[in-house]
């Protein structure tokens, strides 16, 4: 056994380092192996515990995709069922690479937890190395990874078939995998486990829009009129003005055009087929596909979806639509907004990212600094390469050092045989933000200035300097003089980081409130579109923000996930930015109203205010039971201290 594992470990090693070609490599393979020992730092010979989260935080996992879960347990039911017998499972992880779902024959339970793969392990590369689930979280494409093919050695009976599932707007949701512990088999007779891989994900991906896209109309279509219905039909969701909120990749493929191109487009723009015909020809022969054609003439076949219109509930004033922003929705356009000094910084930013010009942010905390510098890395040339963020306040001392500059194995006890790799070495050719620079400890300001001029980095316990190439962007709320006058900070480490400084404004300070908020929340709706009333949206915009725009992101997050039928109202927002909690409690007495929050409570008290607890014996999820304090005024001011 332990030649096999150094047999392998010296196969790796080779390919990653170009002496010994291997042909039938794929080069999604040869990268992952690359990434697992120039970015993560691993060593395929180390034996390797897989981390599995503790029961509570693999639930928390589980109810952000709650809705998720429901469409795809059926697909993965079904796709279990036909392979089911053959020493496989059928696995459904995260965008973390946290296993939230399994399947596979009871016998086999035990094999698969000795290999690592059960409920809440974490799969992604710089854990496992390379493996389906992780390093299609990396490559966003359907591969198998096939025993010897992954990069550990103690993982070299696996096979592993795996897809990525995206939600309707492109973005990475989920992986499917199918896995074996025990492959005797060649990867060339996976070519058909992985087919089945990527069609039920696409299955999912299509019950996904549709259940995003319930209450919208959809236009459903494919060029022959038996696929209508099934999987592999286009998909575009479009609003009441037709012009299109979300396209699947059937549609992209179909209409030979990529996505981007067709979000914002017009139905009229695409096809020859007015939507007034559309819409007749649904409201004569509802069910019957309609025969279209596209701007070049191809025929197709259709059929609208009018969407589900759902009561918004009772209100007395009038409401304000916020459409989602197309993606990346943090750009410095969405977060200057239209604020003079917000402009300024900006389009200052944009004249240097290029240059070897560092940047240093100040203002108050929550002002965004963290937003603004991942805004300013994804419109430079460094956009592809690694962003990295560090806060050295929220670091303890004694840790800083090897976070930031990285250690050989040896260098202190504890130390990971691999080593590891610090934060500036993984930001290597891209950006490295350092958050709260003003607390950063005296020595390890010295460290980083030699950093910042010789431009290479020493790891603890190595003697060879590492050649590195990062845009460093530091931010702090502390007064960098006054720390200095202090003796609490280097003066030429100062004129170093400042090469540029910016002050982010507070968000009181900010003449365009109104515009920021939409563009946040827009940015917050999970790619859907949200009404707000305009009583909440007044609420919202008198508040004076003292956490700033960290606080307004947190409370617009919450009321989105909060409100009923996409609609935020007063209630969806904390009582201290309404002041209206009294009140909502007295418009909504009631016998059955109080009653149900009295056995809220006593069900609150009972459970030591735990709220998963609560939640289990109600039998609701985490969500349904805050939805229901907020509904009746239980504010976290009423649980009681720790």
């Amino acid at each position: 056994m332990f030649e096999k594992i150094t047999a392998h470990a010296e196969q790796v090693l080779s390919v990653v380092q170009g002496n010994r070609p291997r042909p039938s490599l794929e080069t999604s393979i040869a990268r992952s192996w690359l990434r697992c020992i120039e970015h993560y730092g691993l060593d395929p010979a180390r034996s390797h515990q897989t981390h599995v989260l503790e029961r509570a935080y693999l639930r928390e996992h589980q109810e952000r995709l709650e809705e998720f879960l429901e469409i795809a347990r059926i697909e993965v039911g079904s796709l279990y069922r036909h392979i089911a017998g053959s020493g496989f499972a059928v696995i459904v992880t995260d965008a973390d690479g946290v296993i939230v779902n399994l399947d596979t024959d009871r016998n086999l339970n035990r094999p698969f937890e000795q290999a690592g793969l059960w409920l809440g392990a974490v799969w992604d590369e710089e854990n496992e190395g390379t493996n389906g689930i992780g390093t299609v979280l990396i490559e966003r494409k359907a591969l198998t990874v096939h025993c010897d093919e992954h990069f550990r050695s103690q993982h070299a009976k696996l096979t592993c078939s795996a897809a990525p599932i995206f939600d309707p707007h492109g973005r990475l949701l989920a992986v499917l995998d199918i896995s074996s512990v025990s492959s005797r088999d060649s990867k060339q007779s996976q070519l058909h486990t992985l087919a089945l891989a990527a069609m039920s994900a696409r299955t999912i991906e299509h019950g996904c829009f549709l259940k995003a896209f319930r209450d919208r109309q959809v236009l459903r279509f494919h060029r022959r009129s038996e696929c209508i219905g099934q999987g592999g039909e286009g998909l575009l969701a479009f609003d009441e003005e037709g012009r299109i909120l979300a396209a699947n990749p059937s549609a992209s493929d179909q209409l030979q055009r990529p996505r981007d191109q067709l979000l914002g487009q017009p139905i009229s723009a695409l096809f020859a087929t007015g939507l007034d015909t559309l819409f007749g020809h649904h409201r004569d022969r509802p069910g019957t596909p309609c025969p279209i054609r596209d701007e070049s003439g191809n025929p197709f076949f259709s059929l609208l979806h009018r969407g589900e219109r759902r009561p918004s509930g009772a209100s007395t004033t009038g409401t304000i639509e916020i459409k989602p922003l197309p993606l990346p929705s943090w750009s410095l356009e969405v977060l200057a907004a239209s604020d003079p000094l917000m402009a300024y910084n900006a389009h200052c930013a944009r004249r240097v990212m290029n240059k070897d010009v560092n940047i240093l942010l100040t203002g108050e905390t929550g002002t965004g600094k963290e937003l603004f510098t991942k805004a300013v890395h994804d419109a430079s040339n460094r956009a592809g390469k690694p962003f990295v963020a560090m806060n050295c306040a929220a670091i303890p001392e004694n840790l800083i050092e090897s976070e930031l500059f990285g250690y050989k194995y040896g260098a202190f006890t504890g130390a990971r045989q691999e080593g590891r790799r610090g934060k500036i070495l993984q930001a290597n050719g891209g950006t490295l933000f350092l958050d709260e620079i003003g607390d950063m400890p005296l020595p390890l300001q010295t460290r980083l200035l030699r950093v910042l001029e010789d431009k290479e980095v020493l790891p603890l316990g190595s003697d060879t300097p590492v050649p590195v190439n990062v845009h460093l962007i530091s931010a702090t709320h502390r007064n960098l003089r006054e720390r200095i006058a202090a003796g609490a900070f280097r003066e030429d480490l100062y004129y170093r980081l400042n090469g540029l400084e910016l002050t982010l404004p507070p968000l009181r300070a900010r003449g365009d409130r109104p515009l920021l908020i939409r563009k946040l929340l827009a940015a917050e709706s999970d790619g859907a579109s949200v009404r707000v009333t305009e009583d909440a949206f007044a609420a919202l915009d008198r508040y004076s923000w003292p956490g700033n725009i960290r606080q307004l992101r947190n409370v617009l997050r919450t009321a989105v996930a909060l409100c009923e039928d996409q609609m935020i109202r007063l209630e969806d927002l904390p009582a201290e930015i309404t002041g209206l909690a009294s009140h909502r409690l007295i418009r909504e007495a009631g016998g059955l109203i109080q009653a149900e929050r009295d056995a809220l409570l006593r069900q609150l008290d009972r459970h030591g205010w735990n709220i998963s607890n609560t939640a289990s014996q109600l039998g609701v999820s985490r969500n349904t039971l805050y939805r229901k304090l907020r509904k009746h005024g239980i504010q976290p001011r009423e649980y009681p201290a720790p």
